[in-house]
């Protein structure tokens, strides 16, 4: 019996290493079976845990049901924490389009000084991305002064005036 918990221990860390490396190849054949933490990092989880936990007690002089009981219990947590882990991870941040409308009124900072005639640079964050622009000013403004975004000139270039508060 102990051998089979440590060769499932043993499947699941490959799953995992596979997983990790090649991608979540066994997501596909999860799909619509259950919520979204059920992928393939959470059954690798489960698998080790329960495998290698289960093979723990078996070696502590566990009976059997103790031993896959306590593999289980591991198995969960592991698989849970592993699913609930990759799901914050993959969702990812913002997927909202910067639109160039929706950069005025931003804050940001001068990168590279805008002069009185022509264009400096500026960066500000849009929809949680740092955004290097084009700017021009009605006044000379110098690297690292804070500006407010006035308006859009075209999808790379703004007009900006210094910050006042």
């Amino acid at each position: 019996m102990q051998v089979t918990m440590l060769v499932i221990g043993g499947v699941g860390l490959l799953l995992l290493v596979v997983s990790l490396v090649v991608g979540d190849l066994v997501d596909g054949f999860l799909d619509g079976i259950g919520p979204d933490f059920l992928s393939g990092l959470a059954v690798a989880g489960f698998l080790a845990a329960f495998g290698f936990v289960g093979a723990l007690a078996l070696d502590a002089g566990a009976p059997s049901g103790v031993a896959i009981g306590a593999g289980v219990l591991a198995g969960v947590a592991a698989g849970g924490g592993a699913g609930w882990a990759s799901s914050r991870l993959m969702r990812g941040g913002d997927e909202a389009t910067v639109r160039t409308a929706g950069l005025v009124g931003l804050t940001g900072t001068v990168v590279e000084p805008v002069p009185a005639e022509g264009y400096g640079m500026v960066s500000v964050v849009a929809a949680g991305h740092i955004t290097r622009l084009n700017a021009r000013a009605a006044e000379p403004l110098p690297s690292g002064a804070a500006i407010v975004v006035t308006g859009v000139l075209s999808p790379t270039a703004v007009t900006v005036a210094r910050r006042t508060d």
